[in-house]
């Protein structure tokens, strides 16, 4: 009796203690060798990531890798030592002269990197027929959450092909449901999905919004820019799948406003980036937790 009653209090305890998975995606805006040698930017990007347990990285400019390997040393060494962060990255990907990377950032005594996916170019060329920046895909394991294993599908659309880039995403989660035989996708990024770069007509079109098997999580009515000036719904997490729908914390799908978390100037914010970062929260696995507790 007294151990059953031990076990019922423990699992209290974890159950009020667990928090929830972190997924975020940020654009830091051309994220080089300037931002990584700016203290005062870098201490807020800590802060900002910290927060996450999982965070999509776009607009990575550094060709030499360091900007990032400092980023993730500074989390590993200073910043957070209660957990440790590892990071996979994508190619260099752009059109011409103009290269990005995308990076995930996460905390790998939570998660594990199952497997990863650059979407191809076409056959023969430096370009696919309709994506500036070919998708960047990780299918992640995570025992911690209700959902054991999910793909993230990275995006950065260009602004000037928004729409049929985000219409084409579809096809690439069909590919990778055919690839991997899972529907429990989550597609996040700035996808230049709001103000001007889309249109009523034009959304009519895009299959990820017909589509009611898929979830918009950030609304059109949202803001996820930081100047005072706009108001766009630019960032954007999407998601298919039974189970990682039923998954996320209701009402945890917002953008981080770290102007007004972190009490900045907008001139400061915009030294981090002129994007909020986009999160959602999964639900914790209560048994695991509290196995692993005990």
């Amino acid at each position: 009796m007294r151990t059953a009653v031990l076990l019922f209090v423990v699992g209290l305890c974890v159950s009020n203690a667990a928090s929830s998975l972190k997924i975020c995606a940020f654009n830091v805006q051309s994220f080089g060798e300037s931002k990584a040698n700016n203290k005062k930017v870098m201490g807020i990007l800590l802060k900002i990531l910290s927060r996450c347990d999982l965070c999509l990285i776009q607009e990575v400019r550094d060709s030499k890798g360091a900007a990032i390997q400092a980023l993730v040393k500074d989390l590993n060494s200073r910043f957070d030592k209660s957990n440790s962060y590892s990071y996979v990255e994508s190619e260099r990907l752009g059109r011409k002269t103009y290269k990005e990377q995308y990076v995930y950032i996460y905390r790998s005594n939570v998660l594990t990197v199952k497997e990863h996916y650059q979407y191809p170019k076409l056959e023969g060329t430096n370009e696919t027929d309709v994506f500036s920046r070919e998708p960047f895909i990780v299918r992640f394991h995570s025992p911690s959450t209700l959902v054991k294993d999910l793909v993230l599908i990275g995006q950065h659309t260009s602004p000037r092909s928004a729409m049929k880039e985000i219409n084409e995403l579809y096809t690439v989660f069909k590919g990778i449901y055919k690839k991997w035989k899972t529907d429990n996708v989550m597609i996040l990024g700035d996808l230049n999905a709001g103000c001007s770069y889309v249109t009523i007509k034009g959304w009519r079109a895009v299959r990820l919004r017909s589509d009611p098997n898929f979830r918009w999580l950030i609304g059109d009515e949202q803001d996820t820019t930081v100047r005072e000036k706009t108001h766009c719904a630019y960032d954007r997490i999407i998601v298919h799948g039974r189970e990682i729908i039923s998954s996320i914390v209701p009402g945890s799908a917002q953008p981080f406003n770290f102007k007004k978390n972190f009490h900045l100037t907008e001139e400061e914010a915009l030294e981090v980036s002129d994007h909020f970062p986009v999160e959602v929260d999964l639900k914790p696995n209560h048994r695991y937790l509290l196995r692993n507790e005990l």
